[in-house]
């Protein structure tokens, strides 16, 4: 890694001389827009991106990654939210204590854990862009025996105005601050698209591969409340040397993401005035027939090779009391057809409506199905009896039929939507709903454009099979649950000029599924209701600003859905140019929570599930930064945890895991001109 700085380093030199004045710049951070030389009248090029949807790859539009302010925020791992509890280490597993922005439970809940840290179908953007991106981000911090790397690339050029490709990479290591803990995430990917006339093209890959080293937390939270107590009058202490619950246990998690969709459009060709002088014909679309393929694999493995973890730290042990290799695995394949009326080819055609069927077979595997678990023979000391009437199955597959529809509205200022259905047609998930929708709106006020979103959902679903059905080393269960039916509504109104945004959204889940305080999955019997209310506030005076966010929530039953009830996220800074040339933004963040009866986090199972022992948050997390921008390089240095020991020794994100001491962190990104 120290090579890889000093390339890093060397190339951010060039990358500033390359634009440096005096120099044509090739492109600039605003919407691109370059000059010929020649005789040519001048061209505009508006660089765009976009996101799709599932199944039927309707285009959302995004915003460009242009690497904002507040580029020091990325690499500290409790603030992956105003609220997040986490192990502590970048890349590892967290879960965001505002319930609002929480995402919705995956099939295979071992990754929601690591939810931050790995790519998403639904999030990966194309780019159509007249000059290639290339954007090159290294980050570090901590000693050589703490060190914390992440390296980021992104590309994306186009061959023409109809091909584009694009590529990242990310690659995470965090030896982590305290013993036993240690995260090596490396995510890749590819995407490239087609858009003609009659026939389009978009198809993405990704790849991820986590290895998280798991220490249980650490075996007594006085080594960080009072230490002196612990170590005879000594009140300092190294973070490397607390002694912690595990020592030799470690969780992979791998995957692959393959989605395509492919579209031939029906349509006619008109004639386009271009100016007082020229035409064109141009094609225009009004149905397209889809046809999308979705190709998804989840592999969790847990192993613990410390015979004396496996019995201390866990209650029962059913396959290995020497062993644990612990693997589950979920293939996902999903073939959809669908047709759609394109919205806007006549002007009756106010807006896109689609349908689509989609079949989707799907394959588990648990820990005794595998070949390489180690399972001890019946009546070997120290193992567990199943409990009796347990059924404890190896593998299954299922095969759903969806049927499901898309209507959307993107053009025009004053009204946009969109909604989604999916019903199931057969097998156990016959009879599941999923309706979710969304409409916004601009209205002139004053001085002001007020801008108002609103979304909601309603969802039937049957729980997953995972769920149901679990076999392990440390745990087994066979449930049989009931429906989980939610409903969800939530208001958004932003005021672009004086800089203030709220929100304010109410759910209501029955058969609410939860991990317990065995750590194992429970269905609450009562509805269980949630109300959460944001305010934000951008101030500005001068060269000072002060940035604010606000967030309340209430739920019904603190019991199986705790959360905190006031989260505030401030930042003070100052921000202007110096020299002309070097921009600069100096200042100090801070998040705080209030206290709650915080969740617990099983490395076995890479599960968040509730306890009733330990308080936690009422903590402020502060850092001082600086962040700088040279032409086409930015980099920022940071303390992080600034005030670790001023007013209160009590900075634990989740019981016996507390967030990373004071350290220093140091960033740096180039935008490389092609």
């Amino acid at each position: 890694m120290k090579i890889l700085r000093f390339l890093l380093l060397h190339a951010s030199l060039l990358a500033a001389g390359l634009s440096a004045p005096g120099q044509q710049p090739l492109h600039s951070d605003n919407p691109v827009s370059n000059q010929h030389t020649d005789a040519e009248p001048q061209k505009i090029y508006r660089p765009s991106a976009w996101t799709l949807t599932t199944p039927l790859g309707f285009h959302i539009p995004a915003g460009m990654d242009t690497l904002p302010y507040n580029y020091q925020t990325r690499n500290v791992p409790s603030m992956v939210s105003d609220a997040y509890a986490s192990t502590s280490n970048l890349g590892g597993e967290g879960i965001n204590l505002l319930y609002f922005q929480r995402p919705q439970r995956r099939d295979f809940f071992f990754a929601d854990a690591l939810a931050p840290w790995i790519p998403n179908v639904k999030e990966q953007k194309f780019y159509n862009v007249y000059v290639p991106m290339t954007l090159l981000s290294y980050n570090f911090a901590g000693s050589s025996d703490t060190h914390q790397d992440h390296l980021n690339g992104q590309f994306a050029g186009n061959v023409n105005r109809r091909i584009g490709v694009g590529a990242f990479i990310d690659y995470i290591h965090s030896k982590g601050a305290y013993a036993n803990l240690a995260v090596k995430n490396f995510n890749f990917g590819a995407n490239i698209y087609y858009t003609g006339d009659r026939y389009e093209m978009q198809a993405l890959y990704q790849q991820y591969n986590s290895l998280n080293r798991e220490n249980g937390g650490i075996t007594d939270q006085d080594y960080i409340r009072d230490p002196a107590k612990l170590q005879g009058g000594v009140t300092k202490i190294e973070s490397q040397s607390i002694p912690t619950n595990l020592s030799n246990a470690f969780s992979r998690l791998t995957g692959a993401r393959f989605f395509t969709t492919q579209a031939y459009k029906l349509g006619f060709w008109r004639e386009v005035q271009v100016n007082d002088t020229l035409t064109r014909d141009e094609f225009v679309a009004h149905t397209k027939f889809i046809y999308s393929f979705e190709y998804r694999h989840d592999r969790h493995a847990f192993r613990d090779f410390s015979s004396s973890d496996i019995t201390s730290f866990w209650k029962d042990v059913y396959l290995n009391p020497s062993l644990t290799s612990d693997v589950t695995t979920l293939n996902t394949i999903v073939n959809t057809l669908g047709v759609s009326m394109v919205e806007g080819f006549q002007k009756w055609a106010k807006f896109a409506l689609g349908a689509y069927a989609s079949i989707e077979h799907r394959s588990y595997t648990l820990p005794n199905g595998q070949k390489d678990v180690a399972i001890a023979e019946p009546g070997t000391e120290g193992l567990t009896p199943i409990p009796e009437g347990t059924t404890t199955p190896a593998a299954d597959k299922q095969t759903i039929l969806w049927i499901g529809g898309r209507i959307e509205k993107t053009r025009g200022s004053i009204l946009k939507y969109n909604a989604d259905a999916r019903f199931g047609v057969t097998g156990d998930y016959a009879g599941d709903l999923d309706v979710n929708g969304e409409v916004a709106t601009n209205i002139p006020l004053m001085a002001d454009t007020l801008s108002i979103r609103a979304e909601g959902f309603f969802r039937n679903h049957t729980p997953s099979w995972l769920l149901q059905h679990y076999v392990s080393n440390n745990f087994i269960w066979d449930n049989s649950f009931s429906r989980t039916r939610s409903f969800r509504v939530r208001g958004i109104v932003d005021f672009p000029k004086s800089g203030t945004t709220l929100s304010a959204g109410f759910e209501n889940t029955r058969n609410l599924i939860y991990f317990d305080d065995q750590a194992l999955p429970a269905q609450c019997g009562s509805p269980v209701s949630v109300f959460s209310a944001s305010l934000e506030q951008r101030l500005r005076l001068g060269i000072l600003h002060w940035d604010n966010r606000i967030t309340y929530q209430e739920c019904s039953d603190q019991r199986v859905l705790p959360m905190p009830r006031l989260s505030v996220y401030s930042n003070l800074y100052l921000q202007f140019t110096a020299f002309r040339v070097l921009h600069l933004q100096i200042g100090a963040d801070c998040d705080y929570y209030t206290q709650y009866c915080g969740l617990a986090y099983q490395p076995a199972t890479m599960t968040f599930h509730t306890q009733q022992t330990q308080n936690l948050g009422d903590y402020p997390l502060c850092n001082v930064y600086i962040n700088a921008k040279l032409y086409r390089t930015r980099f920022y240095v940071m303390m992080s945890h600034i005030n670790q020991g001023w007013f209160s020794t009590n900075y634990f994100s989740l019981p016996g895991y507390p967030v990373n001491p004071r350290r220093l962190q140091i960033g740096l990104c180039i935008d490389f001109a092609n």
